[in-house]
């Protein structure tokens, strides 16, 4: 079966298009369209995945600007192929809760998700370093216009914050591919190429690896975004609209975890290995960081908000892991996998939950919703366990591997980690509870899930659930390209 990964990539911003100048009646419909062929298409390649085939499957490989070395060069392997999946599942309940719940101006919001979910596409599947940062850059200008345009209070001040952040850290990447890139040729006396199989062939010196490892490092920590990266997050998770926050914070922030596993071990294995108590540590301090935040927190996005930043370094502390049989890396790419398809429905529930407190987010007004809404009570719950790691979920798999991984490389950063399980369940329960339970908050008029809410919620936490009694399948998928990854590190 022949995919072409280049309709994945674009269909999205194509119906962005058509979205935007679609009749207001339209617009849902034409989004909706717009992210089920990718949602199909990511399936299909689920379905059609080779384990046994070491390397790319699928590749489209043209010449796209040769003067530069730069390649139209797409692939799947095991790290990317369920990252795409998720990324068109979320897109696809985002653009359906849109379609039973329009923002103003519906078209141009459309056009702005549209293309944030090609940049997201984009970025997972490019081959070429210059074709990766091209869409890694591109991600930044949806959520732009999508926090200034549609966000709440102080919005504007908040997507300038969030530009800045991340725009430093896109420059700083862009000059680090090019000089890898530039350095390579230089190396090797052949023609200038930016395609990632040709790089990894060409080592770059220890001291050029870890000037060129350190500009996308801080890139893809300030995208996570990570301890002590993270000024940009409060404002933009307080302000930005829940549908495309619930994209941003699933699938977004998974990106720069991936450009690790895709870009840094391969390229810069000896500063990857020179650097990696350095990251452990940021990964460390991220999670007990995000950690306490979440459980001293009192509005429910910014819970989710800093409980990303203890995941993603969950997440970063597995890639660094660097144990020889790469348990780390697995939990690593399992747990992006995990987390965003969690966060997701999670975001939703507290647009429903502030619908029922008068339009707050404050937890602190909420309370005995559940008596009359069982049902989505049971649906938050769900997610709140996965969140927490409860075993039997895929979270649960996710972190004891990053646990594991790491106890195998550094115990005493793993024995301070594993704190981290335990804060979660406070956190998470602390925010069900008190939403869910105890005394009805003073503006809380408490009704059950409406059936356009339940097509939304309802298939994501069966995913939740359906992954949480398999995720061998993603283990399996991503084991061979994720040990590749790791030894080229461990046995350099």
């Amino acid at each position: 079966m022949t995919v072409h990964l280049t309709i994945l990539v674009f269909w999205p911003l194509l119906f962005g298009v058509l979205s935007a100048f679609a009749p207001r009646g339209a617009v849902g419909f034409t989004l909706l369209v717009g992210t089920l062929i990718p949602l199909a298409y990511a399936v299909m390649l689920v379905a059609d995945f080779d384990t046994g085939v070491a390397g790319l499957q699928h590749v489209t490989d043209d010449k796209w600007i040769p003067e530069l070395g730069i390649r139209y060069k797409l692939g799947i392997d095991g790290l990317n192929l369920w990252l795409v999946l998720l990324t068109a599942t979320v897109a696809f309940a985002v653009a359906l809760w849109l379609m039973v719940r329009p923002p103003e101006r519906p078209g141009l919001f459309a056009f702005h998700f549209g293309l944030g979910e090609t940049a997201v596409l984009g970025a997972f599947v490019a081959q070429d370093l210059a074709l990766f940062v091209l869409f890694f850059d591109l991600m930044l200008v949806p959520f732009y216009f999508l926090v200034g345009q549609w966000g709440g209070p102080n919005r504007v001040p908040a997507a300038v914050k969030m530009v800045i952040y991340t725009l430093v850290g896109s420059l700083l990447m862009l000059a680090g591919a090019v000089a890898t890139a530039v350095l390579a040729q230089d190396q090797s006396g052949g023609s200038l190429t930016f395609v990632l199989s040709d790089l990894q062939k060409i080592p770059l010196p220890e001291g050029t690896q870890k000037w060129i490892f350190i500009t996308f490092a801080l890139a893809f920590l300030i995208k996570m975004p990570a301890f002590p990266f993270h000024g940009w997050m409060p404002d933009a998770y307080g302000t930005m609209p829940l549908p495309a926050l619930a994209f941003f914070s699933g699938v977004v922030s998974k990106v720069a975890a991936y450009g690790f596993l895709r870009l840094v071990l391969p390229l810069f294995p000896e500063a990857a290995h020179d650097f990696q108590i350095v990251i452990l540590l940021v990964a460390l301090v991220s999670i007990l960081y995000g950690s306490v935040m979440a459980f001293t927190e009192t509005r429910a996005r910014l819970i989710l908000g800093y409980s990303s930043v203890a995941q993603l370094g969950f997440i970063t502390l597995g890639i660094f892991a660097l144990d020889s049989a790469g348990q780390g890396a697995q939990g690593a790419l399992l747990q992006a996998v995990n987390h965003g398809l969690v966060v997701a429905p999670l975001f939703f529930v507290v647009a429903l939950l502030a619908e029922r407190a008068g339009g707050s987010g404050d937890i602190r007004d909420y309370g005995g919703i559940a008596f009359r809404a069982p049902v989505l009570a049971s649906l938050f719950l769900v997610a709140v366990l996965a969140t927490l790691a409860m075993p039997g979920s895929a979270n649960f798999a996710g972190e004891f591997l990053i646990l594991l991984g790491i106890f195998n490389s550094k115990l005493a950063i793993a024995l301070i980690a594993s704190t981290g399980v335990v804060l979660a369940s406070v956190y998470a329960l602390r925010m069900y509870i008190r939403s869910m339970h105890n005394r009805v908050g003073p503006k809380v008029t408490s009704f059950d899930i409406t059936l356009r809410d339940a097509l939304v919620l309802v298939p994501l936490v069966v995913a939740i659930v359906a992954f949480a009694l398999y995720p061998q399948l993603a283990l399996n998928a991503g084991e061979g390209a994720v040990k590749s990854t790791v030894q080229a590190v461990t046995q350099r």
